[in-house]
């Protein structure tokens, strides 16, 4: 009989150690949310209904539960906008105005935007976040800043998804960054380029979606062509990292903004709201999102980084 005690409880024991290290429920799990792209191939049409049940994601190399999926569409959905202007760009960018003014007074009534500037590290706004476009519109000029007033775009997006100028955090967020992408304190392509890396963090953990539109700046110590691969590396970098795109892919400035704003008006209608939760075992934190639609036969762009944050009530 003792020995069967001690049986009983050697394999009790085991059990215990075999066990997880980690908080079971919910303190051990987390949640957050993405913006998907699903566009048709070529010119096809967008595919029936796209169910829950169709997702198959993993965060942080793990499978994760879908919990939300949604299209983001209608008169319930909430857009800002960014349009953020380098401010060493030249002052032919005086010419784009108009199509930059036909897209925002196209753009959904209940979809706010904003124009702000690079200078010195910062994104300075022209004016409020606001739904009245005409308003926006007034604050539209060429950038005063001085030759090489932004060395780093990177450190203007960082603070532009630090301080961005709404509380809403339900709300699609989405920048439009006018800018040749270089980072004049590391003029080589670096893909761990710390400053990159900083802007990547700050804007998966702000849920923005940064798109580009590649524009060549004055005050630039290199204007190679290898500097100028180098600054659209990099912003490729950035788009990847939270789901954007690049809308001239080009090189040299483009004749007209209008195509680029004609591609970001058909992402921006097709897109969809991923919610998850997934293993938190640590503090909030930005982790890898793999997403795969099975089948569809269509483009899709998901943010490749997330951030995950603890579920509400969570101690």
């Amino acid at each position: 009989m003792k020995n069967l005690r001690m049986a009983i409880w050697m394999v009790a024991g085991g059990l215990l150690l075999a066990a997880p290290a980690f908080p079971q429920g919910d303190k051990a799990m987390g949640q957050g949310r993405a913006v998907v792209t699903i566009l048709p191939k070529g010119h096809g049409e967008m595919p029936a209904g796209i169910s829950q049940q169709d997702l198959n994601i993993k965060v942080n190399g793990k499978p994760a539960v879908v919990t939300r999926w949604r299209p983001l569409r209608g008169p319930d959905d909430r857009l800002e906008l960014v349009l953020l202007i380098d401010s060493s760009a030249r002052n032919s960018l005086g010419s784009q105005f108009s199509d930059i003014e036909h897209f925002v007074n196209g753009l959904p009534p209940n979809t706010k935007a904003a124009i702000a500037y690079m200078m010195n590290g910062q994104a300075l706004f022209a004016g409020p976040l606001s739904a009245d476009h005409a308003k926006v519109l007034q604050a539209l000029h060429l950038p005063g800043g001085s030759i090489g007033s932004s060395a780093s775009p990177y450190f203007c997006l960082s603070d532009l998804a630090q301080h961005w100028p709404s509380g809403d955090r339900g709300a699609r967020r989405a920048v439009v960054m006018v800018t040749d992408g270089i980072d004049n304190y590391e003029r080589r392509f670096d893909p761990e380029d710390p400053y990159v890396q900083a802007a990547i963090n700050d804007s998966v953990r702000a849920g923005l979606v940064v798109y580009s539109i590649y524009y060549e700046v004055q005050g630039r110590f290199d204007r190679s062509m290898y500097a100028n691969n180098a600054g659209q590396s990099l912003l490729l970098e950035v788009e990847e990292a939270t789901g954007g795109e690049s809308l001239w892919p080009g090189v040299g400035n483009p004749v007209s903004f209008q195509p680029c704003f004609e591609k970001l008006t058909r992402y921006l209608g097709n897109q969809y709201e991923l919610g998850f939760s997934a293993r938190l075992d640590g503090k909030p934190t930005s982790e890898t999102l793999k997403l795969k639609v099975t089948g569809l036969v269509a483009d899709v762009t998901a943010p490749q980084q997330v951030f995950v944050d603890r579920v509400s009530g969570a101690e």
